[in-house]
């Protein structure tokens, strides 16, 4: 297994990955409630994440936020 590394990644660069298809934006926090008052343009709930895991490729970029 290889190590990840974790990295802190601007919103200017958060937003160009998205843009590009290069990463995912995944709204960190487990309550669809609170996913819904605070998530950002473009982002997917957790919960929906973890639904479509299996289907996401092993070198797709993710990116997790909570604000």
């Amino acid at each position: 297994m290889q190590k990840s590394e974790v990295t802190r990644v601007s919103p200017m660069e958060t937003r160009r990955r998205m843009n590009s298809g290069k990463a995912i934006l995944v709204c960190g926090y487990e309550s669809d409630e609170k996913f819904q008052s605070v998530h950002l343009q473009g982002a997917e709930s957790l919960h929906h994440f973890l639904n479509r895991l299996l289907d996401i490729q092993k070198e797709q970029e993710i990116i997790f936020y909570c604000n």
